[in-house]
């Protein structure tokens, strides 16, 4: 199904929980010609996957286990499966800001499964951090493996990611400068990304957070590592700066309308679409977008929120009678729309990115499709 099929059939307005899509777009909004979305992700995945797993088996044992467990490629006890890997998101990225350079998409190759590798990197810290027990529908590695497994994958995932890039070098895919260049934008997500999730666990201590502190912890957490996979591959390929800062200014906006999607998602997703209880975030007492939001409008439903929040008795026991009530408040006091319109205003700002980059024709509506199917997502 090409992105524009597929946001052609949502509503032109937010659901109640009855629909089935969680951000959607008016249809006149809509500037992507039948670019199928799909292909993109599964070449991604095609292209990346196995240089991950060569990547993934120089480790040593049982962390190539863990590692493999985590990425659904095996089960717990290393039998084969077909498990979820995730949306290959962040390499379909890295490939195509490598065409955006005017080269082949396999130059992007190296800076897929560097971002690959550090995004999963995060993710095993913060299931640990966060305490979530599910992920892809399976139960997450530190829950199977131990606390310690978690933190050491990890880690050896981090280590590869550079590994990875600088070896682009030696097998020709990129010149050592370019190689250089890449590791260095790439570290300085890594960086961000960890500034982004020591905010966020701080954010869990108090009972209010700004919307712009909120903008600034995700842009960290989420936007900073989509902006290295929108330029990486164009980095290795030998784009100039201008162009790379450009590239990345789209995906770093493109990470804030991500995660603002997936903070609606965190409230009121499905639990057999994302793999995580009902009410999730507010059961971690998460301070994301619309709870930072409703909690900024002035109004009872915002006041009683606030009061909710505050209160410690029951503090991280609520029932889903209390965290529906909860959900009912942010929304109430207009938290889910507005996150939903700042998913819009983000994905608008990612787009008008795009017009500092010359690039060969049809690459830039590649780009846009990606980003409208991270904002246009299904429950």
């Amino acid at each position: 199904m090409t992105a524009t099929a597929a946001a052609r059939q949502t509503s032109s307005q937010q659901t109640n929980g009855e629909g089935t899509s969680v951000v959607s777009r008016p249809e006149e909004d809509l500037t992507v010609d039948q670019v199928d979305v799909l292909s993109l992700l599964e070449r991604g995945r095609t292209l990346c996957t196995p240089v991950l797993k060569e990547a993934v088996a120089r480790l040593a044992p049982p962390m190539d286990r863990v590692s493999a467990y985590h990425f659904g490629w095996t089960d717990a006890e290393g039998r084969p499966t077909e498990g979820d890997g995730g949306k290959a998101v962040r390499p379909a990225l890295a490939l195509l800001s490598a065409r955006a350079a005017g080269a082949p998409a396999e130059t992007g190759i190296p800076g897929g499964v560097a971002v690959e590798l550090v995004h999963n990197f995060s993710l095993l810290h913060d299931d640990l951090m966060d305490g979530d027990e599910q992920r892809r529908h399976r139960a997450t590695v530190w829950t199977v493996f131990g606390p310690a497994q978690a933190i050491l994958v990890g880690d050896a995932m981090f280590a590869l990611a550079t590994e990875v890039l600088l070896e682009a070098a030696d097998l020709g895919l990129a010149g050592a400068v370019d190689a250089g260049r890449a590791v260095q934008r790439l570290t300085l997500a890594t960086r961000k990304l960890i500034d982004g999730q020591a905010q966020d666990l701080s954010f869990e201590q108090r009972d209010r957070v700004t919307v712009e502190e909120c903008l600034e912890m995700e842009g960290n957490k989420t936007g900073a590592l989509l902006a290295a996979s929108a330029s990486v591959g164009a980095v290795l390929a030998g784009i100039d700066n201008a162009s790379a800062d450009a590239l990345e200014r789209y995906g770093y906006h493109l990470g804030l309308a991500f995660q603002a999607v997936d903070d609606l998602l965190g409230i009121w997703g499905a639990t057999e679409v994302t793999g995580k209880p009902n009410f999730g975030d507010l059961r971690q007492r998460k301070k994301s977008l619309p709870v930072a939001a409703a909690l900024a409008a002035d109004g009872p439903a915002s006041r009683r929120l606030a009061e909710l929040l505050a209160d410690p008795e029951g503090r991280g026991h609520e029932d889903e009678e209390q965290l529906a009530v909860r959900a009912a408040l942010i929304e109430e006091a207009g938290g889910r729309a507005w996150t939903a319109d700042e998913a819009r205003r983000q994905h608008k700002t990612a787009l008008a990115a795009l017009d500092e980059v010359p690039m060969p024709a049809g690459v830039r509506e590649e780009f846009a499709a990606l980003a409208e199917f991270v904002v246009v997502r299904e429950r």
